[in-house]
């Protein structure tokens, strides 16, 4: 009896004192194994209860467990100090760190081209009055094709490859217009929006085509509105987006099942006065199909 109680008071002094000088959260870990760990010291005394009389086991079992809480709660404490010390630490070291500060020939990231393009030309509608609307790219055959003047099973669709979904009636968009019928769900006139972002069509890569791709198309509804608006607004865009005061625009007919009349605008090259590979020395490229949207 006397042999346990003076091991738990050994024990019990000699976890404090070594709580006591642990600096580090790792030497306090150590401790805490040491101590209070399945094979630790408290738990080697565990085995002398076995030895002891009831009346002693009455004493010296609640003896060991507030042995063992008072030994848990000082590693407690002591961890929570530690890791306020920790802290404190960190904060003093980052406490004058300048995050305006410029290291020098450091390499910088840039947007991606699509990502120029894009903001300027939404920018340059912006300044026209237009507003920029956006759309999924996981679309119903809905606004895909029937809104859109593409019943099922009409010749038309054979005109885009398409991804068909596993899911019912989806498709991947193979074009930004669903957004206009959209936007006129949703609008009322006078209306005059554009819509950026990828399509999708199931054709071969090569150098002018791919399976993914990004359009921008535009919409404007109001009053009085005639092809001569588009193609005005055409000229301005191309001009200002080419930076080509001389730019020259011109009109060809068309086909597009959703609008009557369809136009097929083009631009004379803004890379050569001559013809060039760009134009494929006509010194034309075309740009954009237009039109007026189908009654």
């Amino acid at each position: 009896m006397e042999q346990l109680k003076t091991a738990i008071d050994e024990v019990k002094k000699a976890c404090q004192q070594e709580i006591k000088k642990s600096s580090t959260l790792e030497a306090l870990e150590a401790t805490r194994v040491k101590f209070l760990g399945r094979k630790g010291k408290i738990a080697e005394l565990m085995p002398l209860l076995k030895k002891l009389s009831q009346e002693e086991k009455r004493v010296f079992g609640p003896a060991l467990n507030t042995l063992k809480q008072h030994s848990e709660a000082a590693f407690l404490t002591k961890k929570n100090e530690l890791q306020d010390q920790a802290f404190e630490q960190e904060e003093e070291q980052h406490k004058d760190f300048d995050v305006t500060s410029y290291k020098p020939e450091q390499p910088e990231g840039s947007l991606h081209l699509y990502t120029q393009a894009t903001q300027q030309i939404e920018d340059i509608f912006i300044s026209m009055g237009y507003t920029v609307a956006d759309g999924v790219e996981a679309e119903t055959e809905y606004y895909n094709f029937e809104a859109l003047n593409i019943p099922k099973n009409h010749p038309a669709r054979d005109m885009q490859d398409t991804f068909f979904l596993n899911v019912p009636e989806m498709v991947m968009r193979t074009h930004t217009s669903p957004v206009q019928i959209k936007s006129m769900q949703k609008n009322k006139p006078p209306l005059a929006m554009i819509c950026t972002g990828r399509v999708f069509r199931n054709e071969a890569t090569d150098a002018s085509h791919d399976f993914q791709f990004r359009q921008i198309e535009g919409l404007v509804i109001a009053e009085d509105i005639s092809l001569a608006h588009m193609i005005t607004t055409m000229k301005r865009f191309l001009r200002t987006f080419f930076n080509k005061k001389n730019l020259k625009v011109r009109a060809r007919p068309g086909f597009f099942p959703f609008v009557e009349p369809g136009l097929e605008i083009d631009m004379s090259c803004p890379f050569c006065t001559k013809g060039c590979s760009t134009c494929k020395h006509t010194q034309w490229i075309e740009m954009v199909g237009s039109r007026l949207v189908h009654p």
